[in-house]
């Protein structure tokens, strides 16, 4: 007695098709499970046989041997557990096989046959329906909204085994009403409730107009985490590709259920100090997504840049360039995306009042230390890195008509228009994409502009890195005046963001 299922299982945030294989023949009694299979998996067939005998199924006193291919990826997690028991059901004869061809089988399983929920059912019904070769899913109830969110597959859940055996043997199914919400609460900030600091707001609306990286330094109580937090109200709408791929990173952290509807908004994650390494990267025996991946296609906010763990800023500097993350364990490897802009803050001294010397008591050497907590080749990653003065009393006091969250949204979409129509046939979309290699294609300079570049990058000691990241800068400041030309204006806007560092770290 011969059967076989058809389940799926995670490699990153991409779903890998498993074929179960369950044998039954003569010999000592025994069950066997082989396929490179994690502990959870192995465990599988104790829960499998318990839930089996409570659901009034008794397998036989045979040899029973489990194979799940292909056997050169290790498997983990608790999703096999259905499709093991649907094969075992299928070999006895108490299903038919026909009954469980061209369908996709995913869920754990309790002693009682209870089915409960499995991250990552989003990737695994999308990337299954993406290769037309199987569109019925059987899934557990508390997966079935997220399961949902693909259209064009057919999506069934199933709260127990029983129900599952049930609907193969030829039982209809009644869909439940499901109760969708979004995934995210309204934060409820807004750029309105920000007096003061114009230069702030300019450089936070430019920042995401180019999705640049962002540096605000200044002392305690200028503002820099209140600009921060409204940043991703400025930003425009995910487009359904990114919501999509945002929602299944989500889902593979088991962040999605039953309550929560494809990913509608930006994220903006904002992660402590104390973060580990793994934590900002991902990791883990089996690795999962890290702070950088869940901010995907939004923001990641580091406060207090100066008091992470330098080695947990080093390991940024990869993804930064790259846009997604490699992760290399014992036994797997996998990839995610990490498309982010990071906005990042820091005081300017341990006191956190330098330049102002009559609050400032460090030490140049103390300066020093200081600034180096954070590398020079970490700056050199940031686009945008502006000093953050202190608030006025009249500033702060003051009832001006401060411009909100949607009036500047409405620009960024626009010069996020622009670019998407001027990069339709590129691979990048945003001007802090522009490769180095094809800067005098899309940041052309005029003799003027070339003139005034030159004596620049002379004055200022520019690097290679530094000079392209001005040009992508000034090129986003042109798009947000819709001129088609960089000219000496934008140029000298696009260096001021970048003239700080000479005070800080000694050059640029």
């Amino acid at each position: 007695m011969y059967s076989t299922v058809m389940t799926s299982m995670l490699c990153g945030i991409r779903a890998i098709p498993v074929q179960v294989e369950v044998d039954i023949s003569t010999g000592l009694p025994a069950f066997e499970m082989v396929g490179y299979l994690s502990s959870e998996v192995r465990e599988a067939k104790e829960r499998v046989r318990t839930a089996l005998h409570n659901c009034g199924v008794s397998l036989p006193a045979k040899r029973i041997t489990i194979n799940l291919s292909p056997g050169n990826v290790r498997k983990t997690g608790t999703g096999f557990d259905l499709p093991i028991a649907v094969a075992l059901l299928s070999a006895i004869g108490v299903l038919d096989e026909m009954c469980s061809r061209q369908k996709v089988f995913v869920g754990e399983l309790n002693l009682n046959g209870q089915l409960l929920p499995v991250n990552g059912i989003l990737p695994v019904v999308s990337d299954g329906c993406r290769d037309g070769v199987h569109t019925d899913f059987i899934i557990p109830m508390d997966n079935l909204a997220e399961g949902e969110l693909v259209r064009d597959a057919s999506v069934y859940g199933f709260s127990s085994l029983e129900a599952v055996i049930a609907y193969l043997r030829g039982g209809a199914y009644e869909k439940p009403a499901l109760t969708m919400l979004s995934a995210e609460s309204v934060s409820g900030v807004d750029f309105a409730e920000v007096n003061g600091q114009p230069f702030l707001r300019r450089a936070a609306e430019v920042a995401a107009s180019g999705m640049h990286n962002l540096l605000m330094v200044g002392p305690p109580g200028a503002g820099k985490t209140m600009i921060s937090e409204r940043l991703a109200t400025i930003l425009p709408p995910l487009t359904e590709e990114e919501k999509l791929e945002l929602s299944k990173i989500y889902s593979v952290c088991g962040m999605l259920n039953n309550r929560n509807a494809l990913l509608q908004k930006r994220p903006f994650r904002s992660p402590h100090h104390t973060v580990t390494r793994a934590g900002m990267t991902g990791g883990g025996a089996v690795p999962r997504p890290g702070e950088i991946s869940l901010a995907h296609h939004g923001v990641l906010f580091l406060d207090e840049l100066t008091e992470f763990d330098k080695a947990t800023l080093e390991i940024l500097r990869q993804p930064l360039e790259d846009r997604q993350i490699h992760l290399t364990r014992a036994l797997t490897s996998v990839s995610y995306p990490a498309d982010f802009l990071l906005l990042a803050s820091m005081n300017p001294c341990n006191c956190g009042y330098y330049p102002d010397m009559q609050k400032c008591h460090c030490t140049p050497h103390t300066l020093q230390r200081y600034a180096q907590k954070v590398s020079q080749p970490l700056i050199d990653r940031i686009d945008i890195c502006v000093e953050a003065p202190m608030v006025t009393y009249t500033e702060l006091t003051g009832k001006g008509n401060n411009e909100s969250s949607a009036a500047i949204q409405k620009r960024v979409a626009v010069c996020h228009q622009i670019q998407q129509e001027r990069y339709r046939n590129e691979a990048f979309h945003y001007n802090s994409r522009i490769p180095a290699a094809r800067m005098e294609e899309f940041c052309p300079l005029g003799g003027k502009e070339q003139k005034y570049m030159e004596g620049m990058y002379q004055k200022m000691s520019l690097t290679a890195r530094t000079y392209h990241k001005i040009l992508r800068v000034a090129r986003t400041i042109a798009d947000c005046e819709e001129s088609k030309h960089i000219r000496v204006d934008h140029l000298s806007e696009a260096v001021c963001y970048r003239s700080m560092n000479e005070r800080f770290w000694g050059g640029v």
